[in-house]
């Protein structure tokens, strides 16, 4: 008498339970149902295509073994496997049979993996339509690379883990990699990095860069193109996914959607995610919480805005990229002047060398002041409280680190007296900040100082004409 294709495979779980923990029998072998079993074919049915190539993927040593244990040298397993629409409770589910026969090359995951009953090949969404292209180009900007990016302590961890995940994509805990800062502060710039790093040292990985609104547009045209699946399966097959500004996917559910099943998908499979934002998974609106949630999976970094020393590095490399060379004083003028972020900064850069080649001028520190006045427009106006140090400082000849300190020295305390008095008066900081720059003194050592300084300025001449040249030296009229 012949066994049913119920007591057989419920012969074959008996011998995998044996062989496997019992949370991933729960997970991957108590969902398969027996559909059929003839000619020594046992045909079971999976949940998902995913599933599919999971099993495929760690299970089917054990599989083949058991099957050929309870059918015989003759046995074979089939799959049929239930093709369901993500994104329409509507649309109804669909079988597609598969023999272990034809089943896909372990080391390139759903490559031969039907997508539908009439398709054979994948679209990528990244071929325009009458250009023949097999290739998936990794849309990585060459010019964005580890060796260009100024190392400090705005971005140290980060760059760190950016450089790690380069090293061993998929291999290390920080998967995802969520880089998160404000505009302009170098989270495309290290998002390529990576990128550019892995193609360096692991030729062999698919690795491609998208923002967020190209993958909502590609979706919103494989929904119109109904080939939702094509899409899916392409990223699916990526190694190494960089998503550049994450936020956006905000309010698009479908979107969202789609994206996750993408990187649970990737996840699951040890393939490398990177995505940048402009805030940390916490501070996302819009957003599903399962998707945050694994957001947080790995690691997220933020990027801050660089320092002074940061700053006046950035220009110098720019400068011994680009062949040019800036007197030093005006290197420095714009470090001090532009605090904000990294475009501004090598925007102004970019402005000062347009406007000096236009008007045939020399670089000069009076055309640096000219030009981030109208570059900044009226933020350019208070300048920054590290600047007037800086100034005072090299005026008196004394190095900024003694004007920071403890001493008492009266060359050094009537130095510090003028930077606060012009802090003060030039910029909108609070006594309290200013006093925290000057060597972390209180407000009312700020305010006794200005007192100082304005009771001097009555009685010595000679210290109103230095106060009347600094002033001149500041001035960015």
């Amino acid at each position: 008498m012949e066994k049913s294709h119920d007591k057989v495979w419920d012969s074959c779980l008996n011998i995998i339970r044996d062989n496997v923990s019992t949370q991933s029998f729960k997970t991957w072998f108590e969902p398969i149902k027996a559909l059929k079993l003839a000619s020594s074919v046992l045909t079971i049915q999976v949940p998902s295509q995913f599933f599919y190539e999971w099993l495929e993927e760690h299970y089917i040593t054990l599989l083949k073994k058991t099957i050929k244990k309870e059918l015989g040298s003759e046995g074979k397993l089939e799959y049929s496997i239930i093709m369901e629409n993500a994104f329409s409770s509507n649309t109804k589910p669909y079988t597609v049979k598969i023999p272990t026969s034809n089943r896909r090359d372990a080391k390139n995951p759903a490559v031969n993996m039907p997508l539908d009953l009439n398709t054979k090949t994948i679209r990528n969404p990244f071929i325009i339509p009458g250009l023949k292209k097999v290739s998936v180009e990794s849309q990585l900007n060459v010019n964005y690379s580890f060796e260009n990016l100024v190392e400090g302590d705005c971005n140290r961890l980060a760059r760190s883990a950016g450089w790690a995940v380069a090293d061993k994509p998929g291999g290390t805990a920080f998967n995802p990699l969520l880089i998160y800062g404000g505009v302009g502060l170098g989270k495309t710039h290290l998002a390529h990095a990576i990128g550019l790093q892995i193609k360096y040292k692991h030729p062999g990985k698919t690795v491609l860069y998208v923002s967020s609104e190209k993958f909502t547009h590609q979706f919103i045209d494989a929904i119109k193109n109904n080939n939702q699946n094509d899409f899916i399966h392409f990223y699916q097959m990526i190694d190494v996914l960089i998503i550049d500004d994450v936020q956006f996917f905000a309010g698009k559910d479908k979107t969202q959607d789609v994206f996750f099943h993408i990187f649970n998908h990737l996840h699951q499979t040890g393939k490398q995610i990177v995505l940048t934002s402009d805030k940390p998974p916490v501070e996302m609106q819009g957003m599903e919480q399962r998707l945050l949630s694994r957001f947080k999976w790995g690691l997220s970094a933020d990027l801050q805005i660089p320092g002074l020393e940061t700053r006046i590095a950035i220009l110098e490399k720019k400068l011994y990229i680009d062949g040019i060379e800036l007197p030093r004083e005006v290197v420095e003028y714009l470090a001090y002047s532009i605090t904000t972020n990294i475009r501004e900064l090598e925007g102004a850069y970019i402005s000062l060398l347009a406007q000096a080649s236009l008007n045939k001028k020399a670089i000069t520190l009076d055309l640096a002041k000219q030009m981030i006045d109208k570059f900044v427009k009226n933020t350019a106006r208070e300048v920054s409280i590290d600047y007037i140090q800086k100034v005072v400082c090299d005026y008196f000849d004394l190095p900024i680190e003694l004007l920071k300190s403890k001493t008492r020295k009266r060359e050094v305390v009537q130095a510090r007296q003028i930077a606060m008095y012009f802090a003060k008066s030039m910029t909108k900081s609070s006594l309290a900040t200013i006093g925290m720059h000057c060597g972390g003194k209180d407000h009312a050592t700020v305010l006794h100082a200005c007192r100082t300084v304005n009771n001097l300025m009555d009685t010595d001449k000679r210290f109103r004409a230095y106060i009347e040249e600094l002033e001149k030296k500041l001035s960015i009229q």
